[in-house]
Formats: structure tokens, sequence, C-alpha cells
């Protein structure tokens, strides 16, 4: 049983696995969790006992098969959800979806992300505007039909979450300039969405990392002028005692909390976690 009919849209989508009933369990759902933050966060969040919907785009299609195969071993409930965040109606049937094989949504975390590591003056256009699509609008799309989802249900302590950044409160670099303006809009839309759902029980909150150990910093630094490409290792000799670099399993410990029943005095925040790099 496919869970979109091709005739319907130009999405692909992961086949379903038939599920037991755990619609008395909470359900969360990750973008960008294919690897990296979003995967560490997956997993934690299974740990947590939530039954936990995974999405990536179709290019990461095995590695988010394998990701639904670790939380199935942790005994939660997992499925596979392809499609691209920035695009409107992928988002909507995405989290539609999610709630018919789940019976709700509880947690929702707008982690998929991109870095274009470039100078304002040699960036293009088309690049610009393809990292505001994912980061910027792909955030805007993941809250607005989380939220309109969790108003319609009508649980408290529904939580809406989102991926900033430590370049979404302080420029570190030149060559994160427009990297750096998706994660700024990512802290303004998550103050809004606080404001705005906040009367339905609903916190909404941000992450944001420092430097990680995760494929995108190793791309990112090797392209960095000056500096060897190569492992992040190697780049830890040259920056090391300048910027701390933390773990994605660091991310899901905050993400974790935010998730939990104990933050609900928390919203409208992007919570720092980078290791000392600057304080907030």
């Amino acid at each position: 049983m496919s869970i979109l009919d091709p005739a319907e849209s130009h999405m692909t989508w992961t086949p379903l696995l038939t599920y037991p009933d755990r619609r008395s369990s909470s359900t969360a759902l990750v973008t960008g969790a294919a690897q990296g933050i979003g995967k560490a966060i997956a997993l934690r969040l299974a740990d947590d006992g939530f039954d936990v919907a995974v999405n990536d785009i179709p290019t990461s299609a095995d590695n988010l098969h394998a990701v639904v195969e670790e939380i199935k071993a942790k005994g939660r409930a997992g499925s596979a959800h392809l499609a691209d965040v920035s695009v409107e109606d992928e988002v909507k049937v995405m989290v539609a979806e999610v709630v018919r094989v789940y019976g709700g949504l509880d947690v929702m975390v707008a982690n998929a992300g991109i870095c274009k590591w470039s100078t304002l003056t040699d960036l293009s256009v088309d690049d610009f505007d393809r990292q505001m699509a994912i980061n910027c609008r792909g955030t805007f799309l993941c809250y607005k039909y989380a939220g309109i989802q969790m108003i319609k249900q009508g649980r408290e302590g529904s939580r809406i979450i989102g991926a900033c950044s430590a370049a979404g409160k302080q420029v570190g670099s030149a060559f994160v300039g427009s990297y750096s303006a998706s994660k700024f809009a990512v802290r303004g839309l998550t103050q809004a969405a606080a404001l705005e759902f906040g009367g339905h029980g609903i916190t909404v909150n941000a992450y944001a990392p420092g430097a990680i150990d995760t494929d995108m910093l190793k791309t990112s630094y090797a392209k960095s002028p000056g500096k060897a490409p190569g492992t992040l290792t190697a780049g830890k000799k040259n920056i090391g005692a300048l910027l701390p670099i933390g773990t994605p399993t660091d991310v899901a410990n905050l993400v974790s909390f935010i998730a939990s029943k104990e933050s609900q005095f928390i919203t409208g925040q992007s919570l720092s976690a980078n290791g000392g790099t600057f304080f907030d």
C-alpha cells in the first residue's frame, strides 16, 4: 500500500508496513532525519518513548529506511516519509499521512537544512534562494501544518521545534552569510509561532547548535580558505582551541528536553548548544 497515489502528486513516497495500533503513544515527526543531527534526534525521541516518523528527500531513502529499522529495534513504531520540505503540498500531505498512521502528531522537529559555504559576492542567486527555501520556507511550512494539526486535535502539551544555529545569533564567518540569514529567519518564525500557538497549549522553540561533528561541517570546513581539505579531525588541529566541536547527541539531548513535559514554561526561545563558543 503506497502512501500516496502517484497520479495525485509528483512526490515519491515510501511504502509503509502495517504497524500495531499505538495511538495511545505520543508521536514525533523529524525532518532531515536520514543522517547527522536529525538521525540522532529521531533515535533519542524513540528512546524517550515516542513513535517516530522520519523524513528526508528521495536520494536519502536507503539511509532513512535504516533509521526506521533502528527506531523499531528500540521497540517503537517508525515510518519513512520522502518529501521536500520546501514544497507546500509535500509537507501538507506528509503531516496528513503521519496523522493517518499514528492518529495524531505531538512533536514536530523541523530539522532539515542545508549550508552553502560562500562569500556573498561569490554566491549565486539560485544558491541563496535554495538555502532560504529549505531552511526558512521549509521551517515555516512545518510550523504551519504541524500547528494546524495540533490545534485541530486539541492536545495540551504539543511541541513544535525548529533548527536554528549559532550562526542564527552571531555571524561567525563571512562564508556563511546566506546560511546565517536563513537561520536568523528561523528565530523570528519561532517567536511568531510561539505567540500564535501558545493559547492552544503548544510551545514553539528552536535549538541553536554551534559546530557539530557532521558531514555538513566536514564539507564546509574543507572549503574554508586557508584550511587543508580532509577530515574533521584534521580540522580540529587548526580550530579546536577556538571552536568547540560537539556531537549530534549533544543536540539530541537538548531537543529531548524541549520535547518533554518539563519544558512547558519555555516557548519562543532559540536555545544554544555551542560549547561556550559565545554566550547569549
